[in-house]
């Protein structure tokens, strides 16, 4: 029995509560539902194995709301899932191992010159030598029973694929093992020898076997795989605090991160993290909010600023008012984007699968046609009957199990050893399509951290100004500070006594040296402290329009100089997007950091597009926009508020020091952290497919060769029928050639020519709200103009009493062919209907009183 919480949205009275109930209580396998309509949650009890958890919210929507199941039961039910998959998996390959292994010994063992007792052996006892292999065989074939059901199913809806081909091949081989079994028996019987060992070498049944362990091997990678992308959501979870503290009666309290509730006020210590989405009501701080913007510099925030939920609280104190909880965070939207994209990802058609929806319905016609001949001809049911067994049998290759993840296998193996972890052969077929790559700036394209670009100053040295600034930001815990004090070291800079230090939230700092006071900071304190900035102020201003961070520094009462700051691009990163583009693949930053920081880089690198300022569910967007005109995107990025965009993108590469969230949501790692690995990967896997096609090419070719011999074409000239050692070569010579094929991958190597920079005059830098906001605008200048075309009705409803009633029949309404849009006054008991073309009254009537209100006129 399973136990489950969900969070419900629209509920307004008691009526609400009571027609979820009765709309979830309808599905099989309910047996208890409780709605709470004051703190609108559900909670169900179900019996998983006749219902599923997606029916019960689709139950809820069907009713007129919304219901999302809880972040701690998405959490329990992807551990479920992972831990059922992954046990099952476990249990069938270890299954067909334990039963394939003394298969193997058993039909091949002698040809190694490996024992084999005499009351087995195939010249011995020979009946016992084929119902041995027979009950080996069974096992493997019950726990591969999907692949019967799959691809008997695919074939009988004329779409096979390559399950089609397993089930048809080793349903072929044991047939006709039994068959070959049954002449084995009767020539025992009848002591005819010679009909014995005439079918003791057409046992086919380690064939079956072998195929189906084979491509057990790879579901159970496949499982594990999965298993890892799912992680991405659970350490998203995780991230959340349990806990928040709770400002009430002029009390603190610890509450329980479920009981926070809308309006309530919270406190925000130092190093703490923030619990939910909210604004401070009171005090300041610098908040790390680079896990979910992307920005790597700290941002100051005071009174009435918005502050997102598990950002970081680096320095100050203050109190918050909560205004968006549970599910309704940036962060559980994040999680919500990452589920949607995950589930998004349509299964790439395997090549295999392609070639089997030839290759099946061709072998098919030529088994049939060659039973037909046959028999035509005059011969027996059963030898027509073996004729046709056999073309099925010879059409199964068995080094088709090996072609693709021996390729894979291989070209995995090399990624890693140059430092790319691909994660599986979708990853891989997905990779040397790609035409547009998409890159993060913070972290991805650069160091992630802020770096000295500039020291001003025209009344000390620019060590001595640096000598000042790292003593006192020594004492500082802001990232701006670890920037200052790398740089002092990297130039052998010592540092000196600092006699008092105070830290300004959201301003900068104070100290005295030499019994002289230094302040440090933005425009706002040297304004505070009526220090005249006018002599830098050109420096400063150039510093800001290059997207810099100025740091400006005085000494009693007197301007000393400005430091910029940046995050600087990686030493590789101009070089690896030269390369994409030299290669013909557009390359598109995308960033959380403002406009102006964007455009800097951008033209530093030679970058034509950009966007800045997007939010983690935008990056998704834009993904998704590129993806919906046809492009195959790549999204490289390293951060929490890439992985909706990472999971979404056809493939997601993600930079090895990023965070684990990153790594999990991706298809593909860059364990050294240098974009110059993007271009290699793309390259290794274009590699790896064409490898992958001429394993399939010789997975088939020895076998397609054997056809003709295996329908009997050379029987009645030559007397030719198919020799069995001729299929057995056959299959060992392809599942020979296609591994050394796919061992020549191992010679492959990077690249490591020089690229030109690519030349561009034309630079675009979005913000992506402006972006928003035109196409807004485009659409409503488009609505507007067929607005003239559209008909409109008015009509009046009875019964109709709160907010749910009004979307209830909006929904109805909304939902019937040729509305555009319907609106209801609730006040009036009025619904507006737009309509593209004229629709009957009686059409409009029976939609609203379905869900549950009387109409009395509609004009």
């Amino acid at each position: 029995m399973n136990n489950e919480k969900y969070n419900v949205s629209g509920m307004t009275c008691a009526a609400c509560s009571l027609a979820i109930e009765k709309s979830v209580s309808k599905l099989d396998g309910i047996t208890e539902v409780k709605v709470n309509l004051i703190t609108n949650t559900m909670a169900v009890s179900y019996d998983g194995d006749l219902l599923d958890p997606d029916a019960i919210i689709k139950a809820v929507e069907k009713a007129g709301y919304e219901a999302e199941m809880s972040i701690d039961e998405i959490k329990m039910e992807i551990e479920q899932k992972n831990l059922e998959e992954k046990l099952a998996f476990e249990k069938r390959l270890k299954i067909s191992l334990v039963f394939t292994v003394p298969l193997l010994y058993i039909t091949m063992g002698h040809m190694l010159g490996m024992p084999l007792p005499a009351w087995m052996s195939m010249h011995e006892a020979p009946l016992t030598f084929g119902l041995l292999q027979l009950l080996l065989t069974l096992p493997v074939v019950y726990m591969g029973r999907s692949f019967y059901t799959v691809g008997f199913k695919t074939l009988w809806k004329r779409y096979p694929n390559m399950d089609s081909l397993i089930a048809l091949g080793t349903s072929a081989a044991i047939l006709y093992g039994l068959f070959a079994l049954s002449q084995i028996w009767m020539g025992t019987v009848r002591h005819d020898m010679a009909l014995t060992m005439l079918y003791v070498n057409d046992l086919y049944f380690e064939s079956a076997a072998v195929i189906l362990t084979l491509i057990t091997v790879g579901k159970y990678l496949e499982s594990r795989a999965k298993a890892k992308t799912s992680d991405a959501i659970k350490k998203l979870i995780d991230l959340s605090p349990q806990t928040a503290l709770l400002f009430k009666n002029e009390k603190e309290y610890e509450i329980d991160i479920k009981d926070v509730k809308v309006d309530d006020i919270l406190i925000v210590k130092p190093g703490a993290t923030v619990p939910v989405d909210g604004v401070i009501v009171e005090g300041e701080s610098a908040i790390d909010e680079s896990m979910l913007t992307g920005e790597s510099i700290p941002v100051s925030k005071g009174i009435d600023a918005q502050v997102i939920g598990a950002s970081l609280n680096k320095t100050g104190y203050f109190k918050m008012k909560a205004e968006r909880v549970g599910s309704s965070t940036m962060l559980s939207q994040i999680i919500k984007l990452v589920q949607e994209a995950q589930g998004k990802k349509a299964p790439i058609a395997k090549i295999a699968d392609q070639i089997s929806g030839i290759f099946v319905p061709v072998v098919l016609g030529l088994a049939l046609l060659g039973f037909i001949v046959w028999m035509l001809l005059g011969y027996s049911f059963v030898f027509s009957m073996s004729i046709a067994i056999t073309i099925l049998v010879i059409s199964c290759p068995c080094a088709l199990g090996l072609a693709t993840p021996t390729a894979i296998m291989v070209g995995t193996g090399k990624g890693a050893e140059y430092g790319i972890l691909i994660k599986g052969g979708i990853a891989l077929e997905n990779t040397h399509l790609i035409d547009t790559v998409v890159l993060d700036k913070t972290g991805t394209i650069t160091e992630g951290k802020p770096t000295v670009t500039d020291v001003i100053s025209n009344e000390l040295a620019e060590n001595d100004l640096l000598q000042i600034v790292a003593s006192i930001e020594q004492k500082s815990e802001h990232p701006l500070a670890e920037g200052i004090l790398r740089d002092a070291s990297e130039k052998g800079i010592s540092i000196i006594e600092v006699a008092e230090f105070e830290s300004l939230s959201g301003l900068g700092l104070k100290a005295i040296i030499n019994e002289a006071q230094w302040l440090i900071g933005n425009e706002a304190l040297m304004k505070q402290n009526k220090i005249n900035i006018d002599a830098y102020r050109e420096a400063f201003n150039r510093l800001t329009d290059l997207g810099k961070t100025p740091m400006l520094i005085a000494k009693d009462q007197i301007l000393m100089g400005v430091i910029g700051m940046m995050d600087v691009p990686k030493v590789n990163s101009e070089e690896a997007i030269h390369a994409l583009m030299a290669a013909g693949i557009e390359v598109i930053m995308l960033t959380g950091d403002h406009k102006k920081t964007a455009a800097s880089i951008q033209r530093q690198l030679g970058i034509p597009k950009a966007y800045a300022e997007v939010f983690p569910h935008e990056k998704a967007k834009v993904i998704e926009k590129l993806m919906a005109e046809g492009r195959k995107v790549a999204m490289v990025g390293d951060g929490i508020n890439d992985s909706p965009a990472l999971a979404l993108a056809d493939i997601g590469i993600a930079i090895g020091n990023g965070t684990d969230i990153a790594i999990e949501s991706a298809d593909i790692v860059l364990m050294k952290s240098d974009l110059r690995d993007v271009v290699t990967a793309i390259d290794l896997s274009r590699k790896t497919i064409r490898n992958i096609k001429q394993n399939l090419f010789w997975a088939f070719f020895y076998n397609v060769l054997g056809i003709p011999l295996a329908a009997g074409v050379f029987y009645l000239s030559f007397g030719l029928k198919l020799n069995p050692m001729f299929a057995a070569a056959a299959m060992s010579l392809s599942s020979f050639t296609v591994v050394t094929n796919a061992l020549r991958l191992r010679g492959f190597k990077p690249e490591k020519k020089m690229h030109s920079k690519v030349l561009t005059e034309n630079y675009e830098t979005y913000s992506f709200r402006d972006d928003e906001e035109q196409n807004e605008t485009k659409q409503n200048e488009t609505e507007e103009n067929k607005e003239d075309n559209l008909m409109k009705k008015e009509m009046l409803i009875e019964g109709m009493s709160c907010g749910h009633c009004k979307m209830r029949v909006e929904k109805a309404l909304n939902a019937i062919e040729g509305v555009q849009t319907a609106e209801v006054h609730l006040d009036e008991k009025k619904a507006f209907v737009t309509m593209h073309s004229e629709i009957d009254d009686e059409i409009l009537k029976s939609a609203v009183e379905e869900a549950g209100y009387d109409v009395l006129e509609v004009k």
